[in-house]
C-alpha cells in the first residue's frame, strides 16, 4: 500500500508536534544557535549557578526532543524520502553539538567536593535532580576529563552510525523478492514474512523462510562488518569510561546490579529442558519427521485462528485490560480517538513497532498492523509503553520523567499477559483455549527464552572483541548456532539459515538491550498475577511503578509493584508459569 491510500484516521497526528515542516526547520535552526552553556563552565560549585544551568538545560532538552521526535516520525513514515533522512541527519548534528556543549558538566561535577554533592541531594531546591546527583556521585570513578568527554561527544555522530546503516539496509535496501501468497503475487516484506510464518501452508513457510534469509545472507559480509564496528564502538566506550567489560558498562548505565543478570541466565539455563520438551511437543503435534525453524510459528490448533480488523482489535484490547481500571481504559480510548497511532504497513515505512514519548504532549505509536493475533497483542504492547510514558511524565518533573530502559518492557508486557489471561478466561470453546495456551507458550518462548538466548550471543560477541579476536561471519554464525542448540534442543533442525539469524536483529545495535525483554516478561508475569489475585491493592502498587519515571533506580521501582529481581523468587515463578501452562496445554492436547 502507498501511504497516500491510507485513511487519515489511521495516520498518527504528527502535526501535534509541529504544524508543518517550515515550523520544524525554523525551530531546529533556533535551537542549534542556542547550544552554548559556556557561561556556566567552572561555576557549578555555586548552588544558584548550578540550579540555573539544570533548569535551562531541561527547558532546552524538551524542545530538542520535540524536533527529534518530529524528524524521526516523518522519516519513519517513508524511509526513502531524502528530505526526512536529512532532517534526521540534522538531529544527529544538533545532538553532537549538544553533547559537546554540555561535556564540561560531569567532569566538573566529579571534581567537586563530595560533601557538597551530598548536600545537594538533601536540598529541596534540587529535589528534581536528587537521583541524577546520586548517580553522579556513583559515577565519579568513571568520569573522564572534560577534554576526553568533548572528544567522545564530537565522535558521537560517527559512533552512532552503525544503527543507522543497519536500518537503511533492513528497511530500504534489503533485496526482498516477490512471491505468491493468498492467490496474489506480492513483494515479501517484514510484515508479510511474519504473516506467512504463522500460516498452516508449510511449503509457503519454507519458501518465505529461504527467500527472506537469502536476502540477508547476500549482504552478510556487509552486515558482519557493520556489527563488528558496533561492538568495537562498545568496547572503546567501556574502556574510555574505565569499565572492565561492555556488560559492566551497560549495567552501570542502567543502575542495575549484576545479580539481576545472573539470576536471569541461571533460571533460563536451569529450565532449558522444559523448553526442549515444548519444542518436542510441537514436532509431535505437527507430525513431522524433521522440524525446521520455519515450522516454529506454525499453528498447532486448527480452526481457532483469531483475526480482527484494526478497529475491532483495538476495542478488544481496551476491553481486555479492564483489570487496570477505568482511568487506564479511558487513556487507551483517547489514544485511538486522538490519532496517537500510525497503523498501516506501507511502502518504505519503517518495519516493526515502537512507542515514542513527547514530554508535554502525548506519546506516538508506530504499527505495521496485520490482522493476526500477534498484532492484536502488539497494540496492547505498544500502548503499554505509551501509558507508562504518560504516567511518568504526568507525575514526575522532566528531569525524572524518563524511566530507565531496564523497565521499559515491563508495562508493555503486563498488558500482553493480562490480555492473554482475559482471552483464556473467556474462551468457551476448548479448541480456542488450546490455541491461546499455545500462544502464551510461544510468547514466553519468544520474549523470555529467545531474548535470553540473544543476550548470551551478545555477551559472547562482545567478549570475543574484548579479548582481541575479530568478528567474522564464520565465528558469529558458529557462536549463534551453538547457543541455539543449547536453548532449543535436538527436536528441531539447526540449518545454516538460522545460524545467520543474528544478522537481522535490529536490537543488537542497542547493545545489552534484549535481556531486558526477558526481565520485563518475568516482572510482568509476577505483576499480572498480583493484579488478578489481589485486585485494587496490586493495581495501586503497579501505578506507583508506572508513575515513578527515574525517581530512583529501576530495581527499587519494581519493588513498589511487588517484584524483587535481586532475589530468585520472581524468576522461579515465571519459569513455573511456563511449565504449568505447558502441562495444561499437554493435557488438553492429550500428549
Amino acid at each position: 500500500m502507498d501511504r497516500k491510500e491510507v485513511k487519515t484516521q489511521y495516520k498518527w497526528k504528527v502535526e501535534d508536534v509541529f504544524s508543518c515542516d517550515e515550523d520544524w526547520e525554523k525551530k531546529a535552526e533556533e535551537l542549534y544557535g542556542r547550544l552554548d552553556f559556556s557561561k556556566y563552565a567552572g561555576k557549578l560549585g555555586d548552588r544558584a549557578t548550578l540550579l540555573s544551568y539544570l533548569k535551562e538545560l531541561d527547558s532546552l532538552t524538551i524542545e530538542l526532543e520535540h524536533i527529534a521526535v518530529y524528524a524521526n516520525l516523518k522519516r519513519d513514515e517513508d524511509t526513502r524520502v531524502a528530505k526526512y533522512n536529512a532532517y534526521s541527519g540534522k538531529i544527529d548534528m544538533i545532538y553532537s553539538r549538544y553533547c559537546t556543549a554540555t561535556a564540561f558538566f560531569e567532569p566538573e561535577m566529579a571534581s567537586l567536593d563530595e560533601k557538597y554533592l551530598q548536600s545537594l541531594v538533601k536540598d529541596k531546591d534540587f529535589s528534581d535532580y536528587d537521583y541524577q546527583i546520586k548517580l553522579l556521585i556513583k559515577r565519579r570513578a568513571h568520569v573522564v576529563s572534560e577534554k576526553e568527554e568533548k572528544l567522545v561527544a564530537l565522535a558521537s555522530e560517527t559512533l552512532g552510525s552503525f544503527s543507522d546503516i543497519f536500518a537503511m539496509v533492513d528497511n530500504a535496501d534489503l533485496p526482498l523478492p516477490e512471491m505468491e501468497f493468498d492467490g496474489e503475487k506480492r513483494k515479501l516484506s517484514h510484515g508479510l514474512y511474519g504473516l506467512i510464518l504463522h500460516s498452516s501452508d508449510r511449503e509457503k513457510r519454507k519458501e518465505a523462510y529461504k527467500k527472506y534469509y537469502a536476502a540477508y545472507i547476500g549482504l552478510l559480509n556487509t552486515i558482519t562488518a557493520n556489527y563488528y564496528g558496533n561492538v568495537k564502538k562498545d568496547v572503546f566506550l567501556s574502556r574510555v569510561y574505565n569499565f572492565d567489560s561492555c556488560l559492566a558498562h551497560a549495567l552501570f548505565s542502567e543502575d542495575v546490579s549484576k545479580k539481576v543478570y545472573e539470576n536471569l541466565l541461571d533460571s533460563v539455563t536451569k529450565n532449558c529442558s522444559v523448553m526442549h520438551r515444548y519444542i518436542a511437543d510441537r514436532k509431535k503435534i505437527l507430525g513431522y519427521d524433521k522440524m525446521y525453524f520455519y515450522d516454529i510459528y506454525a499453528p498447532l490448533v486448527e480452526n481457532a485462528k483469531i483475526s480482527m480488523p484494526y478497529d475491532k482489535a483495538y476495542g478488544y484490547v481496551v476491553e481486555g485490560l479492564a483489570a487496570l481500571g477505568e482511568e487506564y481504559q479511558s487513556l487507551l480510548k483517547r489514544g485511538y480517538e486522538e490519532r496517537w497511532l500510525d497503523v498501516e504497513e506501507t511502502e518504505g515505512k519503517r518495519s516493526g513497532a515502537y512507542s515514542a514519548g513527547v514530554y508535554g504532549l502525548h506519546p506516538f505509536v508506530l504499527l505495521n498492523y496485520q490482522p493476526t493475533l500477534n498484532d492484536i497483542f502488539t497494540i496492547a504492547h505498544e500502548m503499554g509503553h505509551s501509558l507508562h510514558t504518560y504516567f511518568s511524565q504526568k507525575n514526575q518533573p522532566y528531569a525524572k520523567s524518563d524511566y530507565k530502559i531496564f523497565v521499559a518492557e515491563v508495562a508493555s508486557t503486563v498488558n500482553e499477559v493480562l490480555l492473554l489471561k482475559y482471552m483464556v478466561s473467556k474462551a468457551e470453546d476448548v479448541n480456542l483455549k488450546k490455541y491461546l495456551l499455545n500462544y502464551y507458550l510461544d510468547s514466553i518462548r519468544a520474549t523470555l527464552h529467545r531474548q535470553t538466548m540473544f543476550a548470551e550471543f551478545e555477551y559472547q560477541a562482545h567478549k570475543m572483541v574484548e579479548e582481541g579476536n575479530p568478528l567474522t561471519r564464520e565465528n558469529l554464525c558458529e557462536t549463534y548456532a551453538k547457543i541455539g542448540k543449547k536453548y532449543y534442543g535436538d527436536a528441531i533442525e539447526h540449518d545454516y539459515e538460522i545460524s545467520t539469524e543474528w544478522c537481522r536483529i535490529p536490537h543488537f545495535y542497542s547493545s545489552f538491550y534484549v535481556y531486558k525483554y526477558s526481565t520485563g516478561i518475568i516482572s510482568a508475569i509476577n505483576i499480572a498475577n498480583a493484579i488478578l489475585t489481589q485486585g485494587d491493592k496490586a493495581v495501586k502498587n503497579y501505578f506507583k511503578f508506572l508513575s515513578g519515571g527515574s525517581s530512583t533506580d529501576p530495581v527499587s521501582l519494581l519493588k513498589l509493584a511487588g517484584v524483587n529481581l535481586e532475589e530468585s523468587a520472581p524468576f522461579e515463578f515465571a519459569m513455573k508459569e511456563f511449565e504449568n501452562t505447558l502441562l495444561e496445554f499437554e493435557k488438553l492436547m492429550e500428549i
